[in-house]
């Protein structure tokens, strides 16, 4: 997929007349990209659109207009979209409760490197997690990973042609499947293949 350039962005003043239908366009998109995996694990499947949008707000609440100021907004987020051969997503990690949060963090370390996803009649593909810099310590992991999901060129053309998709996290403190996920999730997923 393509990358975000300052073409594709609006400047302030535009994307403040624009803002509330883009918010809900995106707001509208993201309902077939952000999956609860169990009670405690949502993932958020990234793409350039999200992308975008994550950029013009960042813009506009940090009021940048300035070129570098734009391009390491760009560099940032750019890293977050989706290439063609893959899938990429933000696992959240949620407990309401502050003291079960703390508790379930040091149980659950190492979560973020068994979580897959499998387009039917291929093997799981294990998330490449947290490529940008560590998250987890050797007590607990983070409540925020950043994941990649690196597909063959056959799993890609199975998964245009409407294979099934599932996911799954596969750890000894948190073990769900969704197999196969719903249609409107794995449409918007199978889109991001080229």
């Amino acid at each position: 997929m393509n990358q975000l350039t300052r073409d594709d962005l609006m400047g302030l003043e535009q994307y403040a007349a624009a803002r509330d239908d883009f918010r809900t366009r995106v707001m509208e998109h993201k309902k077939n990209r952000i999956i609860q995996l169990g009670p405690n694990m949502t993932l958020h499947f990234e793409d350039a659109l999200i992308m975008q949008y994550q950029i013009q707000e960042m813009l506009r609440a940090e009021r940048i207009f300035e070129a570098d100021g734009i391009q390491e907004e760009l560099d940032t987020y750019n890293a977050l979209i989706p290439d063609g051969h893959n899938w990429k997503a933000t696992l959240m990690i949620e407990y309401s409760d502050p003291e079960e949060r703390a508790q379930a963090l040091k149980q659950l370390l190492g979560v973020e490197d068994r979580i897959w996803m499998q387009v039917a009649g291929f093997d799981k593909v294990f998330a490449i997690a947290d490529e940008d810099l560590e998250r987890a310590t050797e007590e607990k992991t983070s409540s925020v990973h950043f994941l990649r999901f690196e597909l063959s060129d056959d799993m890609i053309e199975a998964a245009k042609n409407n294979s099934a998709i599932g996911l799954g996290i596969d750890h000894p403190a948190y073990a769900h499947v969704m197999d196969p996920l719903p249609a409107n999730y794995r449409d918007s997923l199978a889109a991001d293949l080229g």
